[in-house]
């Protein structure tokens, strides 16, 4: 077996073992809350007594949640295999899975291109910081200040300050009310002017941390051995940098992929302080109504997001460092 396919074989097996029991945390978490969902459900009706102890009865029976923790749980597993979310107890009768596919499109154009943008920015902001002494100095204490930040208090100064003081951007939504959704230019323009704020938002945050683990990475680089003795051998500045900048990425794509679960902690609250129709969004209103299948399905959506790209980063990684692919060779 090569040691590429060995390497897949070992990870594959830790992302499955990982996926079953952060599924198995997301589906007991939910059954701790205190409080009673179908309670929450059937606040919103104006019903007789009675005719709200047989409902209460009927929707017990009719979301499995009578039956014992393991029924549930054997039950849990089989719908998600099959790709059954539920039905919302809050958005009653609406399916999970088309709540999670309306929210979806919002999170992947709010979180890839901040993600994206933060670190392409970041690394290149942190190599100057490096290599350049007297920019470091004004450069460092401002990566420090959005590294330190917390992401709601970040939304809430910039929604402050822009929406509410100066009046450039909308505080909430990601449309403006009463305009349906569409390709249109009209909608996009819209769409972009609600979507800045949060945007922004995450993506100063994380920009400090990539910046500063690049800064710290380039700066014992070019104090390696390998980049003295280049220097002594006459190597310009600029093929110095490379090699130290090329060096310097390897930590930093590790990063990318424990930074991705911060950025999904982050996102929510940025979401629910723009309330901006997100999977974060959906799952704070799941969360405040106690309801079961909506906290599921948004966790679920989460972890396997989060898996997948930590899987593909590993994958990078292996390809870009021959040292992972030499620890798996045969005999190693």
């Amino acid at each position: 077996m090569s040691g590429i396919k060995r390497y897949l074989m070992r990870k594959t097996i830790i992302y499955i073992l990982t996926f079953i029991f952060a599924v198995t945390i997301d589906f007991i978490i939910p059954r701790l809350m205190p409080g009673d969902p179908i309670a929450v459900l059937l606040s919103r009706f104006a019903t007789l007594p009675d005719v709200t102890k047989y409902l209460h009865s009927y929707f017990m029976q009719a979301f499995g949640l009578d039956k014992p923790l393991w029924v549930q749980y054997i039950t849990f597993w089989k719908a998600v295999l099959h790709g059954d979310l539920g039905i919302s107890i809050y958005y009653y009768p609406k399916p999970v899975a088309q709540i999670i596919k309306e929210a979806l499109p919002y999170d992947l154009a709010l979180l890839v291109p901040s993600i994206v943008a933060s670190w392409i920015v970041g690394n290149w902001l942190g190599a100057l910081a490096g290599k350049n002494r007297r920019l470091d100095s004004y450069l460092m204490p401002i990566f420090y200040f959005l590294q330190a930040s917390p992401y709601f208090w970040f939304a809430i100064l910039l929604a402050y300050l822009f929406s509410v003081k100066l009046g450039w951007f909308p505080i909430a939504g990601a449309y403006s009310y009463g305009t349906i959704p569409s390709l249109s230019w009209t909608f996009i323009k819209d769409y972009l002017h609600h979507w800045f704020l949060p945007f922004l938002s995450l993506f100063l945050v994380q920009l400090g941390g990539w910046a500063i683990g690049m800064r710290n990475m380039i700066i014992y680089e070019i104090e390696a051995d390998y980049a003295r003795y280049l220097e002594s051998l006459g190597a310009s500045e600029r093929l110095i940098m490379k090699h130290a900048f090329k060096n310097a990425m390897l930590p930093q794509i590790t990063g990318l992929a424990l930074q991705l679960g911060l950025i999904v902690a982050g996102n929510v609250t940025v979401q629910v302080v723009f309330s901006y129709p997100g999977i974060g969004y959906v799952l704070m209103q799941g969360i405040l109504n106690q309801d079961y299948f909506l906290i599921q399905g948004c966790f679920l959506v989460i972890i396997l997001n989060v898996l997948v790209a930590n899987f593909l980063i590993d994958l990078l990684y292996a390809v870009v460092d021959p040292r992972i692919r030499a620890a798996y060779m045969e005999g190693a």
